[in-house]
């Protein structure tokens, strides 16, 4: 299991959205599917949360109404092997999307291009000599520009296996702050991070329309993350916080997923009651629902 996932909120279309990105990328498949029942809470048989894996990398989606938006400040970035992939994927991505930068040659890239896809999620994809990847891009502006570098320690020390790999930085003439971050490569147990900043005015920044879900073992784990990636930061239900940049996250044991998806709904519906009552999650209260004790 894959420890960190980007969780993508939709209003309604996180279904039609899985289809479309596993049609477009190999080693891809749909996961667990969790669906509205017949005791109210929306449309029965309407999908409420998936996973699924683009490539071998898991995210994980919501159909959560119309409440956040995607913004540019969180993309994908999609390294390709070939022109043909990169056309292929660009034509089907920018279809009834929003186009930021067009596919061509940039001074930094032989062939680049940005786009919001038609669901609104924002996609970067660069023709490059390397393997064919899939990284989340942070895109730090506002009141979070020059934060990248702190943002980068910070995630760096709070998980295990995690590392910071390569920062470049504007030069003198180049449109931004000399020394501001260009383009910086990380990794959090496992997972490829990208970030940059710019202090140019921008109409967004980071909200709970991308989040990061964070497979947790045990209580242990849930407290120690919590505490650590909500300090200065702003908590909020079910598991999901502010970290003191603006990024979301969600602190979740991986026995809730287990408990949710228990084949008798009485004992099911009592774990969702008792999670929708939380902020940080609690195990034992968990299992005290569950089994009818609390």
């Amino acid at each position: 299991m894959q420890k960190i996932a980007p969780f993508l909120w939709f209003d309604s279309q996180a279904e039609e959205a899985a289809e479309l990105y596993m049609a477009l990328f190999p080693n891809s498949k749909i996961g667990n599917i969790s669906r509205y029942g017949e005791d109210g809470g929306g449309q029965p048989g309407k999908v409420i949360t998936l996973a699924f894996e683009l490539d071998g990398m898991e995210f994980m989606a919501l159909n959560g109404g119309p409440l956040f938006s995607f913004t540019p400040a969180v993309s994908f970035f999609v390294t390709c092997e070939s022109r043909p992939e990169i056309d292929r994927i660009w034509n089907r991505l920018s279809e009834g999307g929003t186009v930021r930068m067009e596919l061509q040659k940039y001074p930094f890239s032989d062939c680049f291009g940005w786009t919001a896809d038609r669901f609104g999620v924002n996609w970067q994809l660069n023709l490059s000599a390397g393997k064919r990847k899939i990284s989340p891009f942070l895109l730090f502006v506002g009141d979070q520009h020059g934060r990248v570098e702190e943002a980068i320690a910070e995630y760096v020390s709070v998980f295990e296996n995690s590392k910071s790999l390569r920062v470049e930085r504007y030069g003198a003439g180049e449109g931004e702050r000399e020394g501001a971050v260009k383009h910086a490569l990380f990794e959090l147990d496992g997972v490829q991070f990208m970030a940059m900043e710019s202090g140019r005015e921008h109409a967004f920044g980071f909200n709970e329309a991308i989040s990061f879900f964070v497979n947790c073992t045990g209580q242990d784990e849930v407290d120690g993350l919590w505490a650590k990636l909500s300090a200065g930061g702003e908590p909020g239900q079910c598991g999901w916080l502010k970290d003191r940049f603006g990024v979301s996250w969600q602190i979740v044991p991986t026995i809730l997923g287990e408990l949710l998806q228990d084949k008798d709904p009485a004992k099911a519906g009592r774990v969702m009651s008792a999670m929708l009552q939380m902020k940080k999650i609690d195990i034992a209260d968990l299992k005290r629902a569950y089994e009818g004790k609390a």
